[in-house]
C-alpha cells in the first residue's frame, strides 16, 4: 500500500468520524440543518474530489494530482448546492402529487422515494452530468494548452457516444435510481452527504471500468 493509499483512507475515516462519533455528531446535524448550502458545498467538495482523486489512482495506478483539481473542487461544491435544492424541489412535488392523485404510493415512504429518485433521474440528471461533462472537458482543454476556447470547441470533445451509451443508459437506471431510492429513505439531515459520497463511488466505478478497459486493448 503506497503512502498516498493511507492518507486518503485517513482522510475519508476523518470525515465517517465526523458524522459517528457522538461528540460531533450533534455538531454535524446542526449545521447542516442551519446551513444547508454551506455544508452541501463542503460535503460535495470534499467527497467528490475525493473520488475523482482515487479515480485516478485506479486508472493510472499512481497517485497524479487531476488537472485543475482546484476548479474541479469548486465546480463540485457549487453542484453540490443545486443538489441540495432540487432534492427539496423534488420531494415536495412527488409528495403533492401523490397527495393529489396523479401518483400512487399513499403514505409509503419507500414509493415516495422510488418516485422522487425516478422522476428526479430522469428529467434533472442528465442535464446536470451534461453541464458537469462540459466544466470538466473545458478544464481538461485549458490545461492541455488550448486558449480562446469556445462553447463548440468543448461540445465536439465530450465523448457523447459513452456519455448516452453509458452514463444515460446504463448507470440512471442500475446505479443512480437504486442508490438515490435508498438516499430518500434516509433521514433529511444524511441525504445530501450520501449524495456526496456516492458521487465518491461512481467515480471508483467508472476507474475500475477504465482500467478494465485498457487491460483489454493491452495498453
Amino acid at each position: 500500500m503506497k503512502k498516498g493509499d493511507v492518507l486518503w483512507a485517513l482522510a475519508l475515516g476523518i470525515v465517517a468520524m465526523i458524522v459517528i462519533n457522538p461528540s460531533t455528531h450533534e455538531s454535524f446535524i446542526l449545521f447542516t440543518n442551519a446551513h444547508p448550502y454551506i455544508a452541501a458545498f463542503i460535503k460535495f467538495s470534499i467527497l467528490a474530489t475525493m473520488g475523482e482523486w482515487v479515480a485516478v489512482r485506479i486508472s493510472s495506478k499512481c497517485w497524479i494530482i487531476p488537472k485543475g483539481v482546484l476548479y474541479r473542487t469548486l465546480i463540485w461544491g457549487f453542484l453540490g448546492i443545486f443538489i441540495t435544492l432540487m432534492f427539496q424541489i423534488f420531494l415536495a412535488g412527488v409528495k403533492s402529487g401523490i397527495s393529489n392523485g396523479y401518483l400512487p404510493g399513499g403514505e409509503s415512504k419507500f414509493a415516495i422515494a422510488f418516485f422522487v429518485s425516478c422522476i428526479m433521474n430522469l428529467t434533472f440528471a442528465p442535464v446536470f452530468m451534461a453541464f458537469h461533462r462540459y466544466t470538466d472537458t473545458y478544464i481538461d482543454l485549458r490545461y492541455n494548452g488550448r486558449r480562446n476556447i469556445a462553447v463548440t470547441d468543448v461540445v465536439s470533445e465530450m465523448d457523447w457516444n459513452g456519455f448516452v451509451s453509458f452514463v444515460l443508459i446504463k448507470t440512471i437506471p442500475f446505479f443512480w435510481i437504486p442508490a438515490h431510492t435508498i438516499t430518500f429513505l434516509l433521514p433529511s439531515e444524511y441525504r445530501v452527504l450520501f449524495a456526496a459520497m456516492l458521487s465518491l463511488a461512481l467515480g471508483v466505478i467508472l476507474a475500475f471500468g477504465k482500467r478494465k478497459q485498457k487491460e483489454v486493448k493491452g495498453v
